[in-house]
């Protein structure tokens, strides 16, 4: 089963959906992972409170590509209060493979610029659930 998700993290690396500008964006946010040099520029486009318009542009390791590129199929044509509720845990889900700690950043990186990206349009985030680590944190 592993191979399977490797295959499909690997199709997302090679052929990232979204990928490239969105001319006009609402909001944009180039985030980046200094310790491996992980970089996605994260771009949206709102239309009467819906993402209509989402890209992002950037290079890096599969993982933080292929989470980009499942994140931007996953909030496209969904209203920003849908897209704020979007947690950490459910990008994971999508990526569908144990994560070790050394690589959390790379498959974060693309949540973590979707949450300063909402914060430039003034989109409340909703609140970690109990328990889960803040934003920001570990390694």
């Amino acid at each position: 089963m592993d191979d399977l998700y490797r295959d499909y993290i690997l199709e997302h690396y090679r052929q990232p959906h979204n990928f490239g500008v969105v001319e006009d964006a609402d909001a944009s946010y180039e985030g980046s992972n200094p310790l491996c040099g992980d970089r996605i520029t994260l771009m949206l486009g709102v239309k009467d409170g819906v993402v209509d318009r989402v890209g992002f542009t950037g290079r890096g390791c599969a993982i933080s590509q292929a989470s980009a590129s499942l994140l931007t199929d996953e909030i496209k044509g969904k209203p920003l209060k849908d897209v704020a509720s979007f947690r950490a845990d459910d990008l994971l889900d999508l990526l569908g493979i144990d994560i070790s700690p050394a690589r959390l950043k790379c498959a974060m990186l693309s949540h973590d610029s979707l949450q300063h990206v909402l914060g430039d349009l003034g989109v409340a985030i909703d609140a970690a659930p109990e328990g889960a680590a803040p934003q920001g944190t570990g390694a």
